[in-house]
């Protein structure tokens, strides 16, 4: 990638400022498109500062904004999007929007501009409740049980298509739940948000037994850049995970724990916590240790590294 000039759309948001940051500390020319709708312009002192980095403000739904998005441009790193699921069931047509509708306008707008090259950040999400634990990448069929995980679906569709109909590549990365600095929403985020509001009583929505993998965002966009390097057909997926996963009842506890240990922990019972969510996860990452990637953190010390991040910024 020192060699590219790559666009990073949603390069502000929690995933993109970590890529920008590393991509331009390696020497590549960056330019970063956002809307800056997540809660992300608080990322903007840091892009400033970072060497061969441009800054473009705009909508990645805009011709004329991804036309000069794209201006001399060798790769595409595509992360803009709604980054919460649940908000999806209050708009029924964001997950469209910000998803299928805008990879589409994004994907022509490469063709006709002959550029070749998308790396786009699905979720683990499009399994929907899958059969098989650990899931792999070519678990099917695919049925998602969120507006969210179908407009993954879909854009992963729409990728494969322009890739498979005009000769382009496209590299497409499943997470798992993604933490780190700086996020904004999620179970954690939700956990402290109550326990400062009320420092006696967590409630946890669901039974608690709800498991997933927590993947440090450092390591996500490690992977990502390396799938690039040792991946090389014209579609390429990989689950993007810890390859181990932690329970919500013990998330809880540790934020109780870190936050003085007072608060008595309630359930609301049932086996999903909320509509759209899966609450059982578990992704093989069997296909990118094969590349010769290993992550560094466990979903256990993700999750203790995103509530200190918490409580100490």
């Amino acid at each position: 990638m020192k060699t590219k000039h790559t666009l990073v759309t949603g390069g502000a948001g929690g995933i993109g400022i970590h890529l920008v940051e590393r991509l331009a500390r390696d020497g590549a020319r960056v330019r970063v498109l956002d809307n800056f709708s997540s809660g992300t312009r608080g990322n903007l002192p840091l892009l400033q500062k970072l060497p061969s980095v441009e800054i473009l403000e705009g909508d990645v739904k805009d011709p004329g904004v991804l036309r000069k998005a794209l201006e001399g441009v060798d790769f595409v790193w595509h992360l803009a999007a709604n980054p919460d699921i649940r908000k999806g069931t209050v708009e029924t047509d964001l997950d469209l929007k910000e998803g299928p509708v805008a990879i589409r306008l994004l994907l022509e707008t490469m063709r006709t501009m002959g550029v070749k090259d998308m790396a786009f950040s699905s979720s683990s999400v499009v399994y929907g409740f899958p059969k098989v634990l650990p899931t792999p990448e070519d678990y099917g069929p695919l049925l998602p049980e969120s507006l969210y995980a179908a407009s993954k679906l879909g854009s992963e569709a729409l990728l494969s298509a322009f890739v498979h109909t005009f000769g382009m590549r496209g590299w497409i990365f499943r997470f798992a739940n993604i933490v780190g600095p700086g996020a904004t929403h999620g179970v954690i985020y939700d956990f402290v948000a109550k326990l400062r509001k009320d420092p006696g009583r967590l409630e946890v929505l669901g039974d608690g037994r709800q498991s997933k993998g927590y993947l440090w965002v450092t390591d996500c966009v490690d992977a990502m850049l390396h799938c690039v390097e040792h991946a090389q057909g014209p579609i390429n997926v990989f689950n993007l995970a810890p390859g181990d996963r932690i329970p919500v009842s013990e998330i809880a506890q540790l934020v109780v724990a870190a936050m003085g240990g007072q608060a008595r922990i309630e359930y609301t019972g049932g086996s999903r916590g909320w509509a759209g969510d899966v609450p059982q996860q578990l992704l093989s990452i069997e296909k990118l240790r094969a590349t010769g990637f290993r992550n560094r953190y466990s979903s256990r010390e993700a999750v203790e590294m995103q509530i200190r991040a918490f409580l100490e910024g």
